[in-house]
């Protein structure tokens, strides 16, 4: 608990001693007993038999789960220091939290079951039995009108940078601000200043209104204050706060990013670009992947520092252009993040059958897109294959990226420790800026070695994964982050003369496309069982 948390709880005490405060609504009302059944089943393994966070999973993930022993909690519309209220509680069970383990039980569980389950969870804490405690919700404003205009977004980018925002979470907000190394929470575990770019994975929602309640409330046990003091102190008005939210939340896109099975890549006129800043990737569809920590092979990795990747991609009829850019608070390797690096080693089993490695090194960032070695014949459907990096008798083709030295590579992958290369590697031009990079990889569409390097036909959907490792955060080896398979299609050109209705055209492309991917999807399944 922070030393401000404390002393405010301290301060509710002792004033109900003067003052009686409504006793909050009795824990003898729920019934504990059911949540008790409902809280072994299902969240226990994580949070731990007595509520303290410790779990047989917990030594896994990062952020740890919630310790419910000591009433704190981040996601509150309460003060600073006070517990949250149960519509609180129920929120969190009901919607999960994005950005780490915690999944979302509405879908899963009754309503009966998550408010047992919610009264079951505050046995855990005696501040939830202190009937001296009396928690009630903040009343907050309503937005100021404007708040996506120019002038708008001036005043909350200029307190972004005055109360230290920057200082976290980074000029440009990617969570990669010059205190961002130091970072941990009051537990002594390492955490990430959140990435502004992903409003979609914010806990506690990612909507103005949620911004400004964060902002308002602050995050208990976490380096994220409140700022209603500054209010309070007339450092900055309620409808600059807003401002500063409406500015936090203009860094995201406007809805969460589609996951699409398919990467189109357009036939373009002229010469493929090979750098990830040329102009035309900005006429580009984009292509969020989402990736998640590798619980296949060990050491197995569950805390992944890069959650997905954009892609993009453009063919000329000769050459394929792939963008691939990722979030990445950190150009690998840092010296400046070792100890934060340490901190995640020491804090995260990677292993389930031995001890955490304590080893801090200037491990590079690095990038991997695999493909199969070659495309099936016939119509027999699409194959995708070995999900994991292949096997020893049954490799696939990649692409593999490093940042130090920064260098692109093609190789048979034999599983995660072995890896040959081919002499046919692909070009590569990457670009780190503000916690972001831009990686552009191209490659002949028909390459001579047609045994080893897959050979990419338009009009055909290429199964393709992607693999990222973020160094500053110790990922290396099996320690990485892994997405599921796509496809990506080499669109062909429409012949001139030729019109076809934009509605048939795009009724024909999505019952072909589906019809591809559930096939693949179909055998792939199969493949892995």
């Amino acid at each position: 608990m922070t030393e401000r948390a404390l002393l405010l709880r301290v301060t509710l005490v002792v004033a109900a001693g003067t003052v009686p405060l409504p006793a909050p609504r009795s824990l003898a009302a729920q019934d504990t007993t059911a949540g008790k059944r409902v809280y072994v089943k299902w969240c226990a393994g994580c949070h731990g038999d007595g509520g303290a966070g410790d779990g047989p999973a917990a030594a896994y993930m990062l952020p740890r789960p919630r310790n419910f022993t000591g009433g704190l909690y981040k996601i509150r519309t309460t003060a600073s220091g006070q517990l949250p209220t149960d519509a609180d509680l129920l929120r969190a069970i009901d919607e999960g939290l994005p950005g780490s383990a915690m999944p979302g039980w509405k879908g899963r569980l009754s309503q009966a079951e998550r408010r047992d389950v919610m009264a079951y969870i505050k046995t855990f804490s005696s501040f939830f039995a202190d009937t001296s405690q009396h928690v009630v919700p903040l009343k907050f404003s309503s937005p100021p009108g404007g708040g996506t205009g120019a002038a708008a977004l001036k005043v909350g980018r200029q307190f972004y940078d005055s109360i230290g925002c920057r200082k976290c979470h980074g000029d440009q907000g990617r969570g990669d601000g010059p205190s961002a190394p130091t970072l941990k929470d009051d537990a002594d575990f390492p955490i990430f200043a959140a990435d502004l770019h992903q409003n979609w994975r914010f806990r506690g929602g990612g909507a103005v209104e949620d911004i400004y309640r964060r902002l308002r409330t602050g995050l208990d046990g976490t380096p994220m204050p409140s700022f209603a003091d500054l209010i309070d102190q007339k450092f900055l008005t309620d409808e600059e706060l807003w401002r500063l939210a409406q500015y936090v939340r203009s860094l995201g896109p406007a809805a969460p990013p589609d996951v699409r099975d398919v990467v189109h890549a357009p036939q373009i006129a002229g010469t493929v670009p090979g750098s990830p800043d040329d102009s035309m990737w900005a006429r580009a569809a984009r292509y969020w992947f989402p990736l998640v920590g590798q619980g296949i092979h060990k050491s197995r990795w569950f805390a992944p520092a890069v959650s997905g990747v954009w892609v993009q991609a453009v063919h000329d009829g000769r050459t394929l252009a792939l963008r691939v850019s990722w979030d990445d608070r950190t150009e690998s390797p840092d010296t400046a993040w070792l100890r934060f690096e340490r901190r995640i080693l020491e804090t995260v089993a990677g292993d389930d059958s031995a001890p955490p490695s304590h080893g801090a090194e200037p491990w590079p960032d690095q990038l991997a897109v695999q493909f199969p070695r070659r495309l099936p014949e016939g119509s027999g459907g699409m194959e995708r294959p070995y999900f994991l990096m292949g096997g020893a008798n049954d490799p696939v083709y990649q692409w593999r990226w490093t940042s130090s030295p920064r260098r692109a590579l093609a190789g048979l992958a034999r599983g995660i420790e072995r890896f040959d290369t081919l002499p046919g590697a692909p070009a590569g031009q990457a670009t780190y800026d503000h916690g972001e990079w831009r990686l552009v990889l191209t490659r002949a569409l028909a390459t001579p070695d047609t045994a080893n390097e897959v050979q990419l036909e338009a009009g055909r959907a290429i199964p393709m994964a992607f693999f990222a490792w973020d160094g500053s955060s110790g990922e290396h080896g099996s320690r990485m982050a892994v997405s599921t398979w796509y496809f990506l299609a080499l669109d062909r050109p429409t012949p001139p003369g030729v019109f076809i209705s934009p509605v048939l055209a795009m009724l024909v492309t999505l019952t072909l496309g589906l019809v591809v991917v559930r096939r693949a999807q179909r055998r792939g399944a199969r493949h892995v069982s």
